[in-house]
């Protein structure tokens, strides 16, 4: 009881975070669940009618084509959005002039702060058949007809992976950066005495410490897979549909085109639950909780 009184200020200030997950993440979750068991209509009764909704959705071609679309382009985005931000990252760590390393963290960094309609915009601009700075090049300098990358299946995931690295790559970069700040500098100063060359001190002292930080960003880019969906709503086109569609993107043609609101409740828990299974399965494999 004392221990309450003498931190009274400190609950006091956690009641607003408090609320605020109670209200707006806890409560919809529970009334997702209870309308994924209903003929939820938004007019009229609501019966229950048990688990008709899952077997839905676990019955529906679309959504395993959905699930495996997901999975490659999250996969693609996972795997790429790791390697090259930290590249990027060990590579102005090496740059000396100081200007040049924070101009360059700037302009890396403001993709991550447009929205995807502004970024898809730029992409759909660039890769035009007619007026796209790609094509345009390509042209020049190859004589190659001009390719309709945005039309083609061939290209779809490949454009979605691309266009979603691009955007988070300086997000990322600046992580690793910020975790190779923290390095102890005598560190490199043993590795130098030793002999070791810039890129064994690299290899050897550099990337062993970012273990930590590289762990986050994994979780991190894990985290996102299953919520892929602003991207592909703003670059889709029937085209490539086939290719693209993913899990959150099966919900919103549900609930919102089809006004399917308990099937799509009960998709939006199917990605909730791969969400879990797969971010607990890489805090295994990475050990994540081992310091």
């Amino acid at each position: 009881m004392n221990a309450i009184r003498k931190h009274a200020v400190l609950y006091l200030m956690m009641v607003p975070v408090v609320a605020y997950f109670i209200l707006f993440a806890y409560y919809p979750l529970v009334k997702g669940l209870q309308v994924s068991f209903q003929d939820y209509r938004l007019m009229g009764n609501r019966p229950y009618i048990g688990f008709h909704n899952f077997e839905t959705v676990l019955h529906d071609p679309m959504f395993w084509r959905s699930f495996w679309n997901t999975l490659w382009i999250g996969a693609g985005i996972m795997i790429c959005g790791f390697l090259a931000p930290l590249i990027l990252a060990l590579s102005l760590n090496e740059v000396l002039q100081n200007w040049y390393k924070k101009t360059a963290q700037m302009i890396l960094y403001i993709p991550h702060l447009l929205s995807w309609v502004v970024v898809g915009g730029i992409w759909i601009f660039l890769l035009s058949p007619d007026t796209g700075l790609v094509n345009l090049l390509l042209v020049k300098l190859t004589g190659h007809s001009p390719i309709h990358f945005l039309s083609q299946e061939s290209w779809a995931r490949s454009i979605m992976i691309g266009s979603a690295v691009w955007k988070d790559m300086g997000y990322n970069c600046i992580l690793f950066l910020a975790g190779i700040v923290g390095i102890n500098p005598s560190l490199y100063e043993a590795a130098r005495m030793d002999g070791a060359t810039r890129w064994q001190q690299v290899r050897f002292v550099t990337v062993p410490q970012l273990m930590n930080t590289m762990k986050v960003v994994i979780l991190l880019n894990t985290m996102g897979i299953f919520r892929i969906f602003d991207q592909v709503f703003v670059m889709r086109n029937p085209a490539i549909a086939r290719k693209v569609d993913v899990l959150m993107m099966y919900t919103y043609q549900k609930g919102i085109m089809e006004i399917r609101i308990g099937v799509a409740a009960a998709a939006s828990f199917f990605v909730v639950l791969f969400t879990l299974l797969i971010t607990m399965a890489v805090r295994k494999l990475t050990r994540f909780d081992e310091v």
